[in-house]
């Protein structure tokens, strides 16, 4: 048992080890000193995450187990609502390292270069996934809490309107955006984010998701585009 739990980390290093020197390819060519230092950091990262314990290989384990261990909590923000809360996960070092990979995972070759989170727990899954993939962090906030000049979008809620927030020069024309939240509902919110990356001139190559409450059909509100999700409600 032990032999084949090294085996497997041996060949999850290699594997991110060749993916990593693909990268690094071009700049290797024109010599060491134009390696990128973000680069480097990036695969310390990947490695660590391997040490903490990589990605379950059976991605049923870990789907179960990250049901196990969210909370549901009822009658929250409001009577009649069932809230998943992810809290418990990102308190188990391994199960919120697998869960990110997972998120991550269907876009490593999608050429990512800005990860768009989403407030307030988009935050948390946005920050690492961007880690994972090489790419910027762009945060996207309610009105007056980003500090530079931003750009708006306002969108529909049920029975009022509500609206997102970006610095005007996070993303732009030519990068490829991954939207992070950690639950698409009505798919209202991320929607909007999407309207506020294509006002930039920047394409959305897709959304990822922890959680996907299926009931709500929030993804027929996300225009075709593609749309990852970890767990499903129905």
């Amino acid at each position: 048992m032990r032999a084949t739990f090294l085996m497997d980390r041996l060949k999850s290093f290699l594997k991110a080890l060749k993916r990593h020197l693909r990268r690094w390819r071009p700049q290797l060519r024109r010599g060491p000193s134009h390696a990128r230092v973000d680069d480097v950091a990036r695969f310390k990262f990947h490695l660590s995450s391997m040490c903490r314990g990589h990605l379950t290989s059976d991605k049923s384990e870990l789907i179960d187990e990250l049901k196990r261990t969210i909370r549901d909590v009822h009658n929250f923000p409001k009577p009649g609502i069932v809230f998943k809360d992810v809290t418990p996960v990102l308190l188990d070092v391994k199960l919120f390292g697998q869960a990110v990979e997972a998120m991550a995972e269907p876009y490593r070759s999608a050429r990512i270069t800005r990860v768009v989170s989403i407030e307030s727990r988009g935050f948390l899954f946005g920050a690492p996934i961007a880690l994972e993939l090489g790419a910027g962090l762009v945060p996207i906030r309610k009105p007056g809490k980003l500090p530079a000049a931003t750009q708006r979008v306002e969108y529909a809620l049920e029975y009022a309107t509500d609206a997102l927030e970006m610095h005007h020069d996070a993303v732009q024309p030519g990068d490829r955006v991954l939207v992070v939240d950690d639950v698409l509902a009505t798919g209202g919110t991320a929607n909007a984010a999407a309207q506020l990356v294509a006002r930039h001139g920047a394409a959305v190559a897709g959304f990822s998701f922890l959680i996907e409450l299926d009931f709500l059909k929030g993804r027929q509100r996300l225009q075709g585009r593609r749309v990852e999700a970890l767990l499903h409600y129905a």
